[in-house]
């Protein structure tokens, strides 16, 4: 479904530690509409609902909401570290171009196999709440 660098994982189960998350929370990971590109990810420390798919492991839970499925299969969840831009990243295959920061996407139109473009800069950042 969804892949997890180490650098993700370990990034997640010390921020799942940090939030003392139960053994039913994870980072839930959906799509909604809005962002510079149509649509935008959002993630949050959640609790699994029951139609959520889930991914990584006991430390670094993952759900994914089963709306979102078309939009996030076969992504990469990654942990970048930096001055500028720390926090999660999605590399999403299924994206035809994203925003500069990468938080919001244009989906690919069905048959369109165009490699992804980055779009305009925009404001938003894909944060831990």
């Amino acid at each position: 479904m969804i892949n997890l660098t180490n650098v993700a994982k370990a990034s997640l189960a010390s921020l799942l530690e940090r939030k003392n998350a139960s053994s039913e929370e994870g980072l839930r990971l959906s799509v909604q509409k809005g962002g510079c590109a149509g649509l935008q990810y959002a993630m949050e420390v959640e609790t699994k609902q029951e139609s959520d798919l889930t991914a990584g492991d006991d430390q670094a839970r993952v759900f994914i909401a089963q709306d979102a499925v078309e939009y996030l299969q076969g992504m990469t969840l990654d942990y970048s570290i930096s001055l500028a831009d720390s926090g999660f990243k999605i590399i999403n295959p299924n994206a035809a171009r994203a925003c500069g920061c990468g938080t919001s996407f244009e989906p690919k139109k069905e048959g369109n196999t165009e490699a992804l473009e980055q779009g305009e800069e925009c404001e938003s950042e894909l944060q831990e709440k």
